[in-house]
Formats: structure tokens, sequence, C-alpha cells
């Protein structure tokens, strides 16, 4: 983000370069403030039960209703061992591990109950254990909960663990935002005096109130919603980074030479400890990742997307801040992650702006006249460009003759559209009085910068990963891609500007959110949990800060598509195209 001169006059002050000495009120722009729900929300509410599910064999977590003999003077077993021999007898569970929280409560809980009560069980490791100790019979609702800890979004399924169905989803923006948009700025952060705790509460807190809106949103018979406290279980995922912080364990080696995390494959912990708010004594079980960039947000995306079980090479790529990708058949996994920067989520841009309402979200510019005509998110007037509205824009602008293979703009174009503002070069996509804003919208060659530095991290990744196996991305049979921000990339311009391959457009399939659905999946079925561990045992990874290879793909990629055109032929096609009209 720059400020004009116009904008310095009018007393815009950016806040990453601010220095308060004193009480002071802000001021926060229009088109920086948040008004429409994410994406990610409205696309949740689709998951479908991906595999055969019955909740006594797959599930974990169950709910036993027994009544047991009350005590007499001629029988005098204690409290527990009686609710143990009545386990046994009942359902043939035995050796029972029952935690000092439930002992405490346990007499006066059978006795109100008049002994009849439901054991809520967590069977994933090793001895049941008892979860609580409910009166009466409640064995009609068992609900557990699937989390993606991503670095903008957090996501939530509240999951009915009898049917499997995800019945309720929210989503909202990481509440770490606030301390930096990408994860070396949290690293940094984290690193600073209280700064782990903080962004630490900060992330619990989010997931808290997704907890609370989707079990308000869930009604029974004769209620307004289900109480956080009834979740018996949650599984989360995110990259290492955001997995570091909710666990309270100091990130700052991840980002230092020669990135390492504290680990990989975290234990399961209770509820209590990390201070979420379902049932204290609930399991929460982080997903296993595999290196310092490669978390557990991608081996539940490789779950999910079935690439760890393809018979045709793969390849998996899930685009955000950061781009990780993974390569591979059924018999063998590679992995990289780039940093792509929040180019693609609108950050770093002048009129750059989170994909909300008022966000540019597709350009097309006319050939003879180059004039624009776009898509705005919600309708009415622009307020910015989000990232899918920069990579159509780049690309048109690209195809027009706009910008040449560098990204120049030419300023010899004639339209008034182009035109050298405070910051060089650029061309306006809407003018003042078209705007929310009351300016010009405009993308300026420094922005142009930006995404090709992003787009050729990913690229450059691509390409190193499949070198690293002796193959080429024309060996690629098909591409899987996860993310929420996939699903808004039109294949034809993210090829015309080199994020994607130039490969037929049928190989090409955009899966949504799959490191929520693989939490989901694990959340499911102890199998598909045991997967996922087997996924990050199996995966390799390359670090790419340490091969010289990389360095080499990203100077070729830092061009419109590429400095090798013979690697885009359907670009070159239509560029000849153009010049033959």
């Amino acid at each position: 983000m720059r400020l004009s001169a116009a904008d310095l006059d009018a007393g815009y002050a950016l806040a990453c370069q601010t220095v308060v000495e004193s009480d002071l009120e802000i001021f926060v722009p229009p088109q920086e403030e948040i008004t429409r729900h994410l994406t990610t929300e409205k696309t949740a509410a689709k998951v479908s039960i991906p595999f055969e599910y019955d909740w006594r064999v797959h599930q974990t977590i169950a709910k036993y209703f027994v009544e047991i003999e009350p005590p007499s003077l001629a029988d005098n077993t204690d409290d527990l061992a009686r609710l143990e021999r009545e386990l046994a007898r009942s359902y043939d569970l035995r050796d029972v591990y029952a935690p000092l929280s439930v002992l405490r409560t346990l007499a006066r809980t059978v006795r109100d109950a008049e002994w009849r009560v439901t054991v809520v069980i967590d069977r994933g490791s090793g001895r049941p254990r008892i979860v609580d100790v409910l009166p009466g019979d409640q064995t009609l609702s068992l609900y557990g909960a699937a989390v993606d800890i991503g670095t903008t979004t957090v996501t939530v399924y509240l999951v009915d663990l009898f049917t499997g169905e995800v019945v309720e989803t929210a989503a909202d923006y990481n509440g770490q935002i606030k301390r930096g948009e990408d994860v070396i700025s949290r690293i940094v952060f984290a690193s600073k005096g209280n700064g782990l705790v903080e962004l630490q509460s900060l992330v619990v807190n989010t997931i808290n109130k997704l907890v609370e809106r989707v079990t308000l949103r869930r009604k029974t018979a004769g209620s307004v919603g289900i109480k956080s406290h009834e979740i018996c279980k949650m599984t989360i995922v995110g990259n290492s980074t955001m997995m570091h912080i909710l666990l309270g364990l100091p990130p700052e080696q991840i980002r230092l030479t020669p990135y390492i995390t504290t680990i990989n494959h975290p234990p399961t912990v209770g509820a209590h400890e990390l201070n979420l708010n379902i049932h204290p004594q609930a399991p929460v079980d982080c997903l296993p990742g595999v290196a310092s960039f490669m978390g557990a947000d991608i081996t539940a995306g490789v779950l999910s997307s079935g690439t760890h079980d393809a018979d045709r090479v793969t390849l998996f790529l899930d685009i955000g801040t950061n781009g990780e990708m993974v390569f591979g058949t059924r018999e063998w996994l590679v992995s990289c992650a780039c940093s792509a920067g929040p180019a693609f989520e609108g950050a770093g841009v002048y009129h750059g702006m989170r994909a909300t309402t008022g966000a540019i979200e597709e350009v097309y510019i006319n050939q003879k006249t180059y004039e624009p005509t776009y898509r705005v998110i919600g309708g009415g007037k622009p307020r910015g460009l989000c990232g899918s509205g920069l990579i159509s824009l780049i690309a048109e602008m690209f195809i027009t003759g706009v910008t040449d293979k560098a990204g120049n703009i030419n300023l010899t174009v004639p339209t008034p559209r182009v035109r050298t503002g405070e910051h060089g070069a650029e061309y306006v996509i809407a003018w003042a009085n078209e705007s929310d804003t009351g300016e010009d919208i405009v993308i300026t060659k420094p922005d142009v910068d930006n995404l090709l530095r992003a787009k050729a991290a990913i690229y450059a990744g691509y390409v190193t990963l499949a070198r690293s196996v002796g193959m080429t991305l024309k060996d690629v049979e098909q591409m899987l891609i996860g993310g929420s921000f996939g699903q808004y990339l039109n294949i034809e311009k993210a090829i015309e500007i080199g994020l994607l391959p130039d490969l037929p457009w049928e190989r090409f399939h955009f899966l949504g959110n799959t490191a929520a659905r693989g939490a989901y999946m694990a959340l499911l079925r102890r199998d598909a949990r045991d997967e996922v561990a087997a996924i990050a045992k199996k995966m390799t990874y390359l670090e790419l800060a340490a091969d010289n290879a990389f360095n080499d793909q990203f100077m070729a990629a830092l061009f419109l598509p590429h400095t090798d055109m013979t690697q885009f032929p359907s670009v070159e096609k239509v560029l000849e195209g153009q010049e033959e009209k």
C-alpha cells in the first residue's frame, strides 16, 4: 500500500509506519473494511460425507448409557468400580481410565441421576478414557468440530458424529491479522515480549467465536441450539506456524536456517489446555505436518484430494500467502513451499483489497479501444482489486499489449487510461466518478512487479519439483487446486500470466477448502487419521531455499508468461492471433 500526495495532504498515514506518541482517533478508510462474509463460509455448507461412515466402527468418541446397581450395605463397591463393572458387562469396555476432573463430580452425578447415566468415552488411543459422565440417557446426540486455521481465515465445521454430517459451518478472519498478514510477520511478533501469548489468545478467541456461532445455529427440538461444551472432539489443521502458535510453541526457528520445527506430529491435548470453549476434557487432535513450511493443512489436503492414492501423476497446489505444492502418485510424493507473499490476497498493491464487497474480481479489456469491462463482488461501484481481479487484469493487459513481457506498461498505447502517475506508469481501471472511493482505481508498475514475483515463485516451485524427480510439467496428468482462492481462479488468465502451467483445461480441478475437508475426514474415521500420519511420513520435502535450481527457475519466470515461450504454446498462439488482427 502506498499513499499519494493527495492522501498525505488529507491526513492519511500508514499504520505500519506510524509511531503512536499519544492518544489518538483512528479512521479506517471504507475500502479497508471487511463487509462481506467469507466465501469459505458459503462453500463449506456443501460438504458431503466423503466415505462410508458408521460411528460404531469408525468413531473414536462414543456415548454409552448404563443403569448402575445402587450401593448397599451388602455391596459397598466404590462408585467408579460400579461404573466400570456396568461398562464391562453391557459393552465389554474394560480397563477404563477416569481423570480427576470426572472423579470430582462422579458421586453427585450418579446419585442425582438415580444411577442412570451416559458415559462419554474417548477410544482414540490405548486405554479408553472417560471424557464425562452425564445424567440420564443423552445418547441421541454427539458432536465434534473440524477446524482449519489459515493464515488469513479460520474455518469451523460442526459435525454430527452419529451421522457424520456437517450440520453447520462458519468462517472468519484470523484474529492474528492485526499482528501481521503473513507467517513471517507473526513469527517475528511471537519472538518479542509477550507476543506468542497474544497470538495464541487471538487465534483461540477466533475459534471460540466460530464455535459459538455454529452451536447457536444448530437448532434442536425444544431448544435454540446446542451448548459449546457438547462438542466432545476437535480436529485441527493449519500450517506449521499456525499450529506452533496455537500450541504455544515458539515458532522463531521456523524462519531461521536450517528451518526446523519444534514438532511435526503434535500430541493430542485436552481442550482445557488450550482454553478452547468446548468440553474441557474433549480430545483436541492437531494433525501432523511435514516440515517448517509444509504443515497439516497440506497433509490434510493431500488426503481429501486423493493425491496420495492417485494412479496418475498429480500436482496438488494450495495457493495463499504461501504456495504449497505436492507432486507425485500413490507410490511417491515430493513437496515444497514457496513464499508468494500477500499479492494474491490484494495486499502490497496500491488499490488492492481482500475479496470482499466492492472488489473487482474479473476484468476484460477491449483489444481496439483498451477500455475495460469489470465485475465487482456484490455489484455496485468498485473500491479496489482482489487477487482474482489482479490476475485477470494483468493477463488482459499483456494480451492486449498494454504491458510487455517484463510487465512494463506501454505509455504509447492510444488511450487516456495509460498515463504516468506518482508511482510511474499506470493503467486506470475505473475513473473517480465510477468508483466507490471517489478516486481513480489504478494498477501501477510496482503492482505488476509484485504479482510477477508471486506467480514466478509458484511456477518455479512446480518446475523444481518436477525436475527433482526427472520429470517436466508436461508429465502432469491432473492438477488439483485447493484453497478458497483457487475456486475463483480463471484458468485461461492464470495460464496467460504464467501462474498455472500450460496444460489442457480438463486436467485442472478446483476442490475448495481441502484442508478443512481433510480435518473433517480425520475427525470422522480413525483410519483416515492414520492415513494423514502415513502421508506426512511418506512425503519428501524439498527445501527451496537451499536449491539453486529454484532461483534460476524463479528468475526465468519473472516475465509474462515466461522467458521460455515454448512452455506456454497456447499463450503464444493467442499472441500471434492478436498480431494478425
